[in-house]
């Protein structure tokens, strides 16, 4: 059992039972992929599964799931609504490395500078926030680059020991999935065709800045080498793109 195992067992589990969950298509190629990595006794196996599904609601629910023994697990989970809500996204970055684990969850706002937008799904989740704030701190530097696309209860800390990962953390990502998955419940389709096409500039930028910006295009670089990552990158992890292209 890896580190994030019972996270990505638990969201797929209560997205079955609040959801009526549809497959996603994975492309070929990209739903396990392996490497050996270093030499002679310390070589390793490297495994990265990919998991995906999709309900009425929410066009694309993902997770990419690195296993490389106890120096590297990763847990990458995103949920991305249909381009006529207004619903922000589900994220969580879980990344455990040599030097210690990197935590950030967040429901990332498609609006973050709309008082109306931030009362809608910001201000209900902040409690939750701020419940697990004294527990786990800040992690300090962040891109000012990446600050745009993150809400005030961003929860972004790098715990020390196994323990608060698999007690705390992983209380605050059901928290914030059950949050999140309320507000799916809650939400209506938008019909205004203004709003739409401001909903779909929101999304694709979100997306292009974590398609460009992905920490982990190095990491799979070296495991996979690069014509595999950029089209694990563009064309599954961050799609909306290539799908629009595809659809018109």
């Amino acid at each position: 059992m890896t580190l994030y195992q019972p996270f990505l067992d638990y969201a797929i589990a209560r997205l079955h039972e609040r959801l009526d969950l549809q497959p996603y298509p994975i492309p070929a190629g990209f739903e396990s992929k392996s490497a050996i990595v270093g030499k002679g006794k310390n070589q390793s196996e490297v495994l990265t599964t990919s998991h995906a599904y999709q309900s009425a609601k929410l066009r694309q629910i993902r997770a990419a799931h690195v296993q490389g023994g106890d120096a590297l697990q990763v847990l990458n989970f995103v949920i991305f609504p249909h381009l006529n809500y207004d619903l922000p996204f589900f994220g969580a970055d879980l990344v455990t490395l040599p030097g210690g684990h990197l935590i950030a969850l967040d429901m990332q706002p498609l609006f973050r500078d709309d008082p109306v937008y931030q009362a809608k799904y910001t201000q209900p989740i902040l409690p939750i926030f701020e419940s697990y704030q004294q527990h786990l701190p800040w992690g300090g530097d962040f891109p000012e680059e990446a600050r745009p696309f993150f809400s005030p209860a961003f929860l972004w800390t790098r715990p020390k020991e196994n323990e608060a990962v698999e007690t705390r953390v992983f209380a605050a990502f059901k928290d914030y999935l059950n949050a999140y998955l309320d507000f799916v419940d809650a939400a209506t389709p938008v019909t205004a065709s203004q709003s739409l096409a401001e909903i779909e500039q929101a999304q694709l930028r979100y997306l292009r800045y974590r398609a460009e910006k992905d920490p982990a295009r190095g990491m799979f670089t070296r495991f996979y080498g690069s014509e595999w990552t950029e089209e694990y990158i563009h064309g599954f992890l961050f799609d909306l793109e290539r799908q629009l292209e595809t659809a018109r």
